[in-house]
């Protein structure tokens, strides 16, 4: 397995208008959090989404920070959240000074598992996050049944999943409300940023009002709550407005890494588990991750340090919430959290990528196999 080229696990791509863009912000002076960019880009989201508002702001955090205000959760409230996440998820809900109530993964899609949410239901509970993990949509429909027939509300936390389809509808336009991200990783970027997407107006107002500080919008300086300076800059608008011009593209591309993955990987079949996409589902692909079996006598950080001496860089995945030191629990029981964390590992996945790149990832991934497992896995090497 000779090294070759670096090849990163993601890379933006700005391609389109988006020097055009930004060089008008700095003509024009308008780089700070007005400009006529941060409204196009809130409107071309919400278009998209088939929603009627969005709210542009500084992070995806931040966006599912204003997300939860909104549905006033506070001090002694409980929220639903699935273990296996990134950290953004629990810590939201942490900053309203409630507490995230873990439920454990789906095994096949290791989205939140609506199966085992109504159990872990209390009366302090307020609503339930749904995670769209890694591009794949959540089962949402069972589980917004669920909360409508407990009086709950459903946040979407769609930051991984922008372009992704849940039975003909775009993910986005299913909950109450839903948060992205826009960070440098993302299917489309801003660099860093977020948004906020509903069809209530009373929630878009609040989130607005929060956003700014608090400020009152028809009497300047005057705070009539405590608010947050979550704005987005109309630089960072400006970029995300180019990016949506092409989201169509990005997203083809990415469909058409994964089909590389899944063509070179196959033959791996008894080594890895490679990702679904469920009926009825249209995944995004911001990552493709894929589960090593126990037949490769590796652990998961062998297999990434293979991989990154051979000039391939991946991501684990993330670790479960109840595992951290801030939400570990003692008796919590997630064991298909637990098992997806301790084995997943994302591979590069990003619109430059080329089916040669993908080869060579796959050709590094068989020679790990083969020198760590028995009987010994050869793959076609077309490099």
């Amino acid at each position: 397995m000779s090294r070759r080229k670096f090849i990163p696990v993601s890379h933006p791509v700005l391609a389109g208008n988006e020097a055009a863009y930004v060089a008008e912000c700095l003509q024009s002076s308008w780089i700070s959090s007005l400009g006529r960019f941060i409204p196009l880009f809130e409107q071309s989201v919400a278009q998209y989404c088939g929603v009627e508002h969005a709210v542009a702001c500084s992070s995806g955090t931040s966006a599912l920070h204003l997300a939860l205000l909104a549905c006033d959760v506070g001090a002694g409230d409980e929220v639903i959240v699935p273990t296996l996440t990134y950290v953004a998820a629990a810590n939201a809900v942490r900053y309203c000074g409630a507490r995230p109530v873990f439920v454990d993964a789906d095994p096949d899609t290791w989205n939140i598992d609506p199966h085992r949410i109504e159990e872990k239901i209390t009366p302090k509970t307020r609503g339930i996050v749904v995670v769209h993990l890694y591009g794949h949509p959540a089962d949402i429909d069972p589980i917004i049944e669920l909360a409508r027939r407990r009086g709950l509300w459903v946040i979407e936390d769609a930051a991984e999943a922008l372009g992704a389809e849940y039975r003909g509808r775009r993910i986005g336009s299913l909950g109450d409300l839903a948060t992205f991200s826009f960070f440098g990783n993302k299917v489309i970027t801003t660099g860093e940023g977020g948004m906020v997407v509903t069809n209530s107006a009373p929630l878009t107002d609040k989130i607005r009002l929060l956003r700014g500080q608090g400020m009152d919008p028809q009497r300047r300086y005057w705070f009539p709550v405590i608010g947050y300076n979550y704005r987005m800059t109309n630089i960072q608008a400006a970029i995300g407005l180019a990016q949506m011009e092409q989201i169509s593209a990005r997203l083809a591309e990415r469909r058409r890494v994964a089909e590389w993955y899944a063509r070179y990987l196959e033959p791996l079949g008894q080594f890895l588990r490679l990702p679904v996409e469920r009926d009825g589902v249209r995944h995004s692909f911001w990552m493709y991750t894929v589960l090593l079996k126990d037949s490769v006598k590796l652990t998961r950080d062998e297999f990434i340090a293979g991989l990154a001496q051979a000039g391939v860089e991946t991501r684990p995945v993330f670790y479960p919430m109840h595992l951290l030191p801030p939400y570990q629990e003692a008796e919590g029981r997630y064991p298909v959290a637990e098992s997806v964390a301790r084995s997943g590992v994302s591979l590069p996945t990003h619109s430059l990528l080329t089916e040669e790149d993908i080869r060579y990832v796959a050709d590094c991934i068989a020679g790990l196999c083969s020198r760590a497992t028995s009987p010994v896995c050869f793959l076609h090497n077309q490099a």
